[in-house]
């Protein structure tokens, strides 16, 4: 699990030259070409040794010089290939690796201390998901390295209240289009951006500035670019050799073949290297699905069973159930999150329970559903209110993350704030939708991530080769939007109601979820200490007059946030400062409390203490009890 100390090039004490090892069982010579030998590869010929591993020293190699692999493989062939093990590469678009190492001075040790504390499942988690490359640039277009885009993104994190940055992959890539989602280099980092001294700079700055890193991190296939892991020795090395197992159909990547030992623990390798070396503080597995899954994306006749003549892979499922126990085992605090969007059981339940071990899961699903339903006209949403409650259903399943993410906003999807339907309000309301819909993702249960440019609205589609569109924060419903995320970020690490329990039934309870008539819900979120926090929500363009909220006790609630305020570039139309539950209302629910609910809204309230509001209700309930007997008696005895 170790790999990046032993495979590679390593430089020996004094920097004076370096042991290079090749995992390559099937060719029949290997040499180490590169700067200091003109690239001749009689010079520096390495030795088979166990393993069908091969070794040598070369002496004249020095930091920082590139270096490839001569490998005449089985076939007879010589074909130059990067370091599989490489810790840097050269600048795509070239493909040589870089001898290096890894020294740094960190200074992120009061963040690891607590990490484990703050990456719990009972932590307030809301994830800024970043592309590096197109985040900002600089005045030329340029990308910005790691190091200058550090304090630039913490700045703009902090601000919103953000608690992580998820980076997406950060692995050597030599197609940028690929978002770094097909990697070539599992040890190395990208340099597009600097060197990784620069990226472990990055890291530990926004650690000292309290922001967690979780890093995208893809086991699932890899490119067929020659230079790489492809054909490696001249035979199917690392993948697998019939294309029904070993070719991934979406993408014309191959399938990594986890039947061997050698290709799994160059994965395991490459996890833990960015949880301990580059303090990384969690990963997000991409592509799950397509892992568990012989006939993926695969037609009748394409795929093989597994040996059992079923359709899971079984290799995966073991060694994603080996990667998340030694994640968890080598790395304390560490999280592991995985991108699955089926409906396999336990992918965040206890490998010692039958599950896959992940902490937490992509709800894929609701974010469908949700859109789905923030993009039907507002006078059509009462047919499709199932749409915004149905989530509620199984949300207690697996440990969930509800994802805003890239996938939603790239090859032609359009921009989040597009996907809102105006109605008859234009981009005003689209707006509204927006702020609304990020009102009942921060309010609901489970752990938020939201993707660049979705904070001020992004009008355009997102685009890799670019920046994001700073400039529409000159406009005031932007900036207001922004402020609103910002308020939403904040308000969720300073509630323990909006984060203590997602994962516990006990934190959530409907007020309102079948008004399907009038469009909209209301919830409470409860802490296990602390105040209990109510959201409504007004999904239609209309003001419902004399609305009525139930509740389970008395008491007063008084208003936090609403999205129409002028100053998140709503209407104004903000609310009643306060709400007055008492029993005066029937219904379901012995308490109720009415308002006027604007259009298009979310209002948030924040009510008595949880303990308070818990012995009230009790109260109340004995009251009618007590209330109700003597009436019973009372009919007896006339």
């Amino acid at each position: 699990m170790r790999l990046w100390e032993r495979m590679g090039a390593r430089l020996v004490a004094g920097g004076e030259g370096a042991h290079f090892s090749v995992w390559a069982p099937n060719a029949r010579s290997i040499s180490v070409i590169g700067e200091w030998n003109a690239w001749d590869a009689a010079r520096d010929p390495l030795h088979a040794a166990r393993g069908g591993v091969w070794t040598g020293f070369v002496p004249a190699a020095r930091r920082g010089m590139l270096y490839k692999f001569r490998i005449v493989g089985a076939d007879g062939v010589a074909h130059d290939k990067a370091d599989p093990y490489a810790l840097m590469s050269e600048a795509p678009p070239a493909t040589a690796s870089v001898v290096w190492d890894h020294a740094y001075d960190w200074g992120d040790a009061t963040w690891l201390a607590r990490r484990a504390e703050r990456q719990a499942p009972t932590a307030p988690m809301s994830i800024y998901e970043v592309h590096l490359g197109s985040w900002m640039r600089g005045p030329g277009g340029e990308h910005l390295s790691y190091r200058a885009v550090a304090p630039k993104l913490i700045a703009h994190v902090r601000a919103l209240g953000f608690t992580h940055v998820e980076l997406m992959p950060l692995t050597e890539h030599p197609f940028y289009g690929s978002w770094g989602y097909q990697a070539t280099g599992y040890f190395a980092p990208t340099r597009r951006y600097g060197e990784p001294q620069e990226l472990m700079a990055l890291i530990d700055a926004l650690h000292q500035a309290g922001i967690g890193v979780i890093l995208d991190w893809v086991p699932a296939h890899f490119p067929n670019d020659g230079h790489g892991l492809v054909h490696f020795d001249g035979t199917h090395l690392y993948e697998h050799a019939d294309p029904r197992r070993g070719v991934h159909p979406d993408w014309n990547t191959l399938i990594f073949n986890l039947a061997r030992h050698e290709v799994r623990s160059f994965l395991l390798s490459s996890a833990l290297m960015w949880l301990q070396v580059f303090h990384v503080d969690g990963l997000r597995v991409d592509a799950v699905a397509s892992m568990l899954y012989l006939d993926y994306s695969r037609k009748e006749g394409q795929w093989l069973p597994n040996h059992l003549g079923g359709r899971e892979n079984l290799e995966a499922i073991e060694f994603l159930r080996a990667l998340n126990q030694a994640i968890h085992a080598e790395v304390p605090g560490a999280i592991v999150i995985a991108e699955e969007s089926t409906a396999w059981p336990g992918v965040s339940h206890r490998v010692e329970d039958g599950g896959l071990g992940f902490d937490f899961k992509w709800d894929m699903g609701w974010m469908h559903d949700t859109l789905r339903y923030f993009g039907r006209d507002p006078v059509t949403r009462a047919q499709h209110h199932r749409d915004v409650t149905f989530r509620m259903m199984y949300a207690y399943s697996e440990r969930f993350m509800l994802p805003l993410s890239h996938d939603e906003v790239v090859h032609g999807k359009g921009s989040l704030v597009r996907k809102m339907s105006p109605g008859t309000g234009g981009g005003s309301a689209r707006l509204a939708n927006l702020r609304l819909l990020y009102a009942y993702m921060f309010g609901l249960p489970g752990k938020k991530l939201l993707f660049m440019g979705d904070e001020f609205a992004q009008v355009r589609e997102w685009n890799h080769d670019g920046q994001l569109d700073w400039g529409l924060l000159a406009e005031a419903e932007h900036a207001g939007l922004m402020k609103w995320v910002g308020r939403l970020g904040h308000l969720l690490r300073a509630e323990p109601a909006l984060y203590e329990l997602d994962h516990d039934p006990l934190g959530f309870r409907w007020a309102v979820v079948d008004d399907y008539k009038r469009s909209t819900l209301a919830f409470l979120r409860r802490p296990r200490q602390g105040a209990v926090i109510l959201v409504i929500l007004n999904f239609t363009p209309m003001t419902w007059t004399n609305y009525t909220v139930p509740f389970e006790a008395p008491g007063e609630w008084v208003r936090m946030l609403s999205s129409d305020e002028a100053q998140f570039g709503g209407a104004g139309h903000d609310g009643p400062e306060r709400l007055i539950a008492d029993h005066s209302a029937g219904g379901a629910l012995p308490c109720a409390a009415t308002l006027d609910l604007p259009p298009l809204t979310a209002l948030v309230y924040r009510g008595p203490e949880v303990k308070a509001y818990d012995a009230a209700a009790l109260e109340l309930r004995e009251s009618l009890a007590a209330e109700a007997e003597a009436a019973r008696e009372g009919a007896v005895t006339g």
